[in-house]
């Protein structure tokens, strides 16, 4: 497919077009996650090369994962690796509000031109009668879909439930699937692969409007997607499968459809998909950790191959190292990265180029600067006044500071099983009990009391006592026997690395294991 990139007022048929303009729409949901920098990095980069506006917005509908502390954590971190939006919930534009909470009557509204088109329909089932469904479903060996009888409700049916007061969701009535092509089929271009059709057997009757009035996903980002004249739909491509019901609700508005453009996922080395059980995801991580804000935003513009290399002539005319050809500024993205050159394997996610990276461009800053950076992150005036409370009661002289704080300022802490290992414990049930200590400290706030609060009733149920826990989370924590109070450490050290340096222990023990095994 021959696509032309490079103009900022000609769809890629050299018809004239309204201004570009892309988005980003994360939820608040938890840390930033990289994936979102990615593919913000993206839309940024096609925004910028194009002359358009570059948006973000807040998608925070889902209420039951809703965290009051992500939103900032948001526009802190994409600043951090180097993004600037147009319009957005702090900056204001043309188009807001920018937080889809509120916006939710307008969704409302273009939900009741849904009903009344014939697009939507009432679905009165309870939680429990969809959930026997699709338990019936499964064991038929079928694909779990809706199939309640709502969506054949005469206007009699449904005025006397809602009369009734019954609760109910509102859903897109998608096309049978059996009444020939046009209708049983949805169609759409993305402009990475070409033509891409559903056939609607395998399209659900998608919920637009959950029961407590709040919009789901699809509604919202269709409705957003439209009043914000986004002309452009840069994503990942695990929202391919929702395309189709994404294409049926522009019909249903009759509204125009904007290009799609889904981007390879990123991988680990394993070529899985990217995800915290094998890499830190957090973007507070990474900050927290030490990783330089333009190493970060380099490493996320290689992803995906997009990125052309310098020519023979500008490495001999400019004196480039053909080994550093993969350093480049946001600058030089917008200069080079062309969307032609995305490869649709998934790019890979590796932490040891990462780092490599990173290293590179630490041994390129001035000792100033170094400092500079040093005392912004892992030396800062804030985290150091964290510390001190924590060990001025032990303390004898100041020298002693380092000797009762090193695991706060240290990358890889790996505990011998001595330090590690409970008396009367056996290491698998050690390494079992630490697994699920990562799940339970995973999914509480990071206050002592919410931690004190999970690991109690972990042991309540793994039948451990406090004293062989703190010890195994002592040991991960801090590879020593001994430490400043526990659950203070981890507040100060921070959720991600914490979680980070829970999960590397595991990940060491079972290599440790695997390769145990292979010689006996």
């Amino acid at each position: 497919m021959s696509l032309d990139l490079s103009s900022t007022s000609n769809d890629f048929t050299g018809k004239a077009t309204a201004p570009v303009r892309a988005r980003i729409a994360p939820s608040p949901t938890g840390d930033p996650h990289v994936g979102t920098a990615y593919i913000g990095l993206l839309n940024y980069v096609f925004a910028q090369q194009r002359g358009g506006a570059f948006v973000l917005r807040i998608e925070d509908t889902d209420r039951t994962r809703f965290v009051s502390t992500s939103e900032q954590m948001i526009f802190d971190s994409l600043r951090w690796v180097g993004l600037q939006w147009n319009e957005g919930p702090d900056v204001g534009g043309p188009y807001g509000p920018y937080r889809q909470s509120e916006r939710t009557e307008i969704y409302r509204e273009y939900c009741q031109i849904l009903l009344d088109n014939g697009s939507a329909y009432r679905a009165f089932e309870t939680a429990e009668e969809l959930d026997a469904e699709r338990k019936a479903q499964m064991a038929a060996k079928q694909a779990p879909k809706y199939a309640g009888p709502s969506r054949n409700y005469t206007p009699e049916q449904a005025a006397e439930a809602l009369a009734a007061g019954k609760p109910y969701t509102i859903r897109l009535k998608v096309p049978d699937g059996d009444k020939g092509p046009g209708i049983a089929s949805t169609t759409f271009t993305d402009e990475l692969r070409g033509e891409i059709t559903f056939d609607h057997n395998n399209v659900d009757d998608q919920v637009l409007l959950k029961s407590d009035g709040f919009p789901t996903y699809h509604l919202a980002n269709v409705v957003d997607d439209h009043l914000m004249r986004i002309t452009d739909v840069i994503r990942a491509e695990e929202w391919i499968s929702s395309t189709p019901k994404h294409v049926l609700l522009y019909r249903a508005f009759g509204w125009e459809l904007p290009r799609f453009w889904h981007m390879p996922l990123l991988r680990n080395i394993d070529k899985s998909k990217i995800s915290k059980r094998k890499n830190p995801v957090s973007l507070i991580y990474y900050r927290q950790a030490g990783f330089l804000p333009q190493a970060m935003l380099n490493f996320l513009g290689l992803m995906g191959g997009g990125m052309a290399q310098p020519t023979e002539q500008e490495i001999v005319s400019q004196g480039l190292d053909t080994k550093l050809a993969d350093l480049f500024s946001l600058a030089d993205m917008f200069e080079r990265f062309d969307f032609k050159r995305i490869s649709l394997g998934g790019p890979v996610f590796d932490l040891v180029k990462l780092k490599w990276l990173n290293g590179e461009y630490l041994r390129r800053l001035s000792a100033d600067e170094l400092f500079a950076a040093l005392r912004t992150t892992v030396l800062s005036d804030d985290y150091l006044r964290s510390i001190v409370p924590l060990v001025q009661t032990r303390m004898e002289t100041l020298g002693q500071f380092g000797d009762l704080t090193g695991f706060f300022f240290a990358d890889d802490v790996m505990p011998p099983m001595d330090v590690f290992l409970p008396k009367k414990r056996t290491l698998e049930e050690t390494m079992e009990f630490a697994v699920n200590m990562l799940a339970a400290l995973e999914a509480c706030d990071w206050t002592v009391e919410a931690m004190d609060a999970a690991l109690r009733g972990l042991l309540e149920a793994a039948g451990w006592s406090v004293k062989e826990a703190f010890m195994l989370l002592r040991a991960v924590l801090t590879g020593r026997t001994a430490s400043p109070p526990l659950l203070e450490s981890l507040e100060v050290f921070g959720k991600a690395r914490s979680i980070d340096r829970l999960r590397r222990f595991i990940e060491a023990q079972k290599k440790i294991a695997a390769l145990a095994g292979r010689n006996k």
